[in-house]
C-alpha cells in the first residue's frame, strides 16, 4: 500500500471510509491516518475534504459524467436507445454507489449546508449531471432525433431521477432487492424514448 502514491492513498481511504462510516463521518484527519500519511500530506492534494469527495465520485465510481460529456460533443454516435440506456445504465451504477456515501450529509443539517456550498463553488453537484444530459438531448434535437417539441430537461431530470431512486427506493420492499441494473437502464431507455424521440 505504501509504495503507491499519496494521491493515490488518499482517494481510496477517502473511498472506503465513506462507504463504511458516511460523507459526515469521515474526517479528514481518519482519511489521512488510513491512507498512512499526515493530514498535512492531505491537503496538499485536496483543498477540502468537499474536494476530496468530488475527487472519490470522478475517480472511483462509475464515469457517468465523462460518458454525458462524451455524447454531448459527438451526437448522433450509436442509436439514441443505445446511448440513453449506457447512460440509464451508468446512472443507476453511479448513484447506487454514491447515495451510501452521501446520505449521511442529510442527517446534519448544518453540514448539509456548508457542504453544498462548497460544491457549489467547486461547480458540481448533483444537479450537473441532469445538465449535461440535457445538453447531449438538445445536440440529438439539432440533429433531429429528438423531437423539436419535447422537453430535454424534463427528459433528462426524469431519467437521472429514475436512476437515483433505484439506489434506495427498493431496500424498503419485502425482497430488498434492486432491479438488475441492464434490464433497468433498457426499460428506462425505450419509455424514456417513447415519448422524445422523432
Amino acid at each position: 500500500m505504501e509504495n503507491r502514491p499519496t494521491r493515490v492513498r488518499l482517494l481510496d481511504a477517502a473511498h472506503d471510509l465513506m462507504l463504511t462510516v458516511g460523507l459526515a463521518r469521515a474526517t479528514t484527519k481518519e482519511i489521512a491516518r488510513a491512507a498512512g500519511c499526515s493530514e498535512a500530506a492531505l491537503y496538499k492534494h485536496f483543498a477540502s475534504k468537499e474536494e476530496l469527495f468530488i475527487q472519490v465520485l470522478t475517480e472511483r465510481l462509475p464515469p457517468l459524467r465523462p460518458l454525458l460529456s462524451g455524447l454531448a460533443a459527438e451526437p448522433g454516435r450509436h442509436s439514441l436507445q443505445e446511448n440513453l440506456t449506457e447512460i440509464a445504465r451508468q446512472a443507476a451504477l453511479f448513484y447506487e454507489q454514491s447515495f451510501p456515501i452521501a446520505a449521511s450529509l442529510y442527517a446534519q443539517t448544518e453540514l448539509k449546508r456548508r457542504h453544498d456550498d462548497a460544491v457549489r463553488q467547486m461547480g458540481a453537484g448533483p444537479h450537473v449531471p441532469i445538465q449535461e444530459l440535457d445538453t447531449y438531448l438538445r445536440a440529438e434535437q439539432e440533429l433531429g432525433r429528438v423531437r423539436t417539441d419535447a422537453d430535454t430537461f424534463a427528459a433528462a431530470s426524469l431519467l437521472m431521477g429514475a436512476c437515483a431512486q433505484r439506489a434506495f427506493a427498493y431496500d424498503a420492499t419485502r425482497e430488498a432487492v434492486r432491479p438488475p441494473v441492464d434490464e433497468f437502464a433498457a426499460r428506462l431507455a425505450r419509455t424514456l424514448l417513447a415519448g422524445i424521440a422523432d
